[in-house]
């Protein structure tokens, strides 16, 4: 699993070796809010010019009317250090409200691009991506992201910029002073270093784990029945508990390394102030520097333990920052494999006739050596139904999922009527292939929407049709009737009745060519009759092209033509009494499979 704690080292080594540099590829989506960032940074720099005034208009204070017992003038200028502190809390509020928008709105544009990405990409990456992980990214990385565009990356422009200005103003005011306190900036900046290199890595283990975690109480959920069917729940809980220890284990590790970098980081300025204090003083005795300029120097240093000290916590957000940008990036960098062609040219239903061909068909599967299928050669005509028999394992269902694109050939082609589907707008080939899969997926929405999902413009007339061919008028019988919601992945439904729905999901499509895995498992014998009647008819009035994936005669008897799948490679074609009756193979692979009597009890035909 390339993103797990135990993923890609290459692609953890190139994150430390270069921890900035994915998250300064998502500069762009910095560009649409230029004009927001750029006047918040002009009232987060008023802010602290107001701020740094203050000190300078405290000496004046001293040095002046305090001094001269000058009432108006203390008055003149309390009432100008009031109205800058004013100003500047105004000119706060002005920051964060833009930056807090601004920030949403790029973790918005960021999720977005992320989701469209995740299903531009092929089967094969969902297959080998832990989903735990893919949710961690587009969830908790780009919170993490967020905060560090909206506050820490502006706070560490800020304190930067304020940290030039106040040494500036420090050496003004007594240069061997002003200097020392300069000179306090390389400690600070061996600590930061080294932090932030320590710190980098346990951000990248920290988060592999999260998403670890995250995969284990999806997992147990979605499997929460089988877990308590063979009582593994504290088998389980103990694998959570291990996985759950070791993430905080190293937010522990990472909490350490934080506090006593925190430490140096509020040793270094504390020193530097005992230093000026003692400096200064005696600098005052001497008469070289005035109380109040003494009193507005230290003011000044003052200012600085702040940004000093919040530095080790914007270290530790660019860093968190940069390692969630390079898990981003680990999917946004995965280029889709199946893609349509600079060429490729969409086809209306209406110029289709069906004709599916399969032309010295290869494939195997990515990180594999073996081939599932080699130089396969298969005609579906036009209306007709083919049915694949085959052993278990010989690739029935890998051919299937070649036709819509859901995996893309590594030999040969696949053509409908004369064009390659690889010629096909994927849009358009997906709106003319319909699938059913042996196990359906539901989504977490109401029925009608689950149906509805390849035709959003079906009327009710065609959903009560594709309802009734697939045996599924229970549907009008749940709470809500169509508006019911099932639960994830509809669980909250039988396996024959999910079975039900995605097949009149699919032939509410009125697709061209019908793509059936062994879409009638899950019923019993009395309902798989039932929707076999209707199928039969719907086929034969509709003329669609249809490959089914049939283990039991009874499915096969759907066919006009069987063909044998062995070794993957189609070794006999023709009608299911004619391969009994001259194929041994072809009956061992049917005789393998039972035929359910009408009281549903399991008989193996021979």
């Amino acid at each position: 699993m390339p993103a797990s704690s135990d993923g890609n080292p290459a692609a953890h080594t190139d994150a430390r070796s270069q921890p900035l540099r994915n998250l300064w590829r998502l500069r762009p989506y910095l560009r649409p809010y230029a004009m927001e960032f750029a006047w918040l940074l002009v009232a987060a720099l008023a802010a602290t010019a107001a701020s740094l005034a203050v000190p300078l208009v405290v000496q004046r204070v001293v040095d002046g009317p305090v001094a001269r017992h000058d009432e108006a003038g203390l008055l003149r200028l309390g009432a100008l250090a009031l109205l800058l502190g004013v100003a500047e809390a105004v000119l706060i509020f002005i920051r964060r409200w833009t930056q807090s928008s601004s920030s949403v709105g790029m973790e918005a544009a960021i999720r977005a691009d992320i989701y469209a990405h995740l299903q531009r990409l092929p089967a094969g990456f969902h297959d080998r991506w832990q989903s735990g992980q893919l949710l961690s990214r587009i969830t908790s990385d780009l919170s993490v992201i967020r905060r560090f565009l909206s506050f820490g990356l502006l706070f560490l422009v800020l304190n930067l910029i304020t940290y030039a200005a106040v040494v500036a103003l420090l050496i003004r005011l007594h240069q061997w002073l002003g200097l020392l306190v300069a000179a306090s900036a390389v400690p600070l900046f061996l600590i930061s270093r080294r932090f932030a290199r320590h710190y980098h890595a346990a951000s990248r283990r920290m988060q592999d784990q999260q998403g670890d975690v995250a995969t284990l109480v999806e997992e147990t959920a979605l499997g929460l029945r089988t877990m308590r069917a063979y009582g593994r729940g504290p088998e389980l809980a103990a694998r959570f508990a291990v996985g759950a220890r070791r993430l905080h284990d190293t937010g522990i590790g990472k909490a350490r390394l934080l506090a006593r970098t925190s430490a140096l980081f509020d040793l270094v300025p504390n020193l530097t102030l005992g230093a000026v204090l003692v400096a200064g003083a005696a600098a005052v005795a001497e008469g070289v520097l005035s109380i109040g300029e003494l009193v507005a120097f230290v003011s000044l240093q003052l200012m600085l333990i702040w940004p000093v000290q919040s530095l080790g916590w914007i270290i530790a957000n660019a860093q968190e920052a940069a390692t969630a940008a390079d898990r981003i990036q680990e999917v946004l960098d995965t280029p889709p494999t199946i893609v349509d062609s600079p060429h490729a040219r969409p086809l209306d239903r209406g110029e289709v006739r069906g004709r599916l061909r399969f032309e010295g068909v290869g494939f195997r599967y990515p990180g594999t050596s073996a081939p599932v299928l080699r130089e396969l050669d298969l005609t579906v005509e036009p209306g007709e139904t083919m049915a694949l028999v085959g052993a278990t394992g010989c690739g029935k269902s890998t051919l299937l999922s070649l036709v819509p694109r859901l995996h893309e050939v590594t030999g040969g082609r696949i053509t409908l009527d004369g064009h390659d589907v690889r010629d096909l707008r994927l849009d358009s080939l997906r709106r003319l292939v319909a699938v059913a899969f042996e196990e359906p997926t539901l989504f977490s929405m109401s029925v009608w929407e689950n149906l509805t999902l390849g035709r959003p413009d079906a009327g009710e007339d065609e959903v009560r049709a594709a309802l009734t061919l697939a045996q599924a008028e229970f549907a009008y019988e749940l709470p809500w009737g169509l508006a019911t919601r099932v639960g994830e992945q509809g669980l909250s439904l039988s396996g024959g009745q999910r079975q039900r729905l995605a097949l009149a999901r699919a032939v509410l499509g009125r697709p061209a060519v019908l793509v059936l895995d062994d879409p009638l498992s899950a019923l019993d014998v009395h309902t798989e009759a039932l929707v076999e009647a209707a199928l039969r008819r719907v086929l034969r009035e509709t003329a669609t092209t249809t490959l089914l994936v049939a283990h039991r005669p009874s499915t096969v008897a759907l066919a006009d033509r069987v063909a044998l799948l062995d070794d993957g490679r189609i070794v006999a074609v023709g009608t299911h009494s004619e391969m009994l009756a001259r194929l041994p193979a072809y009956r061992a692979v049917l005789s393998a499979e039972p035929e359910r009597r009408s009281d549903g009890v399991g008989l193996v035909r021979s």
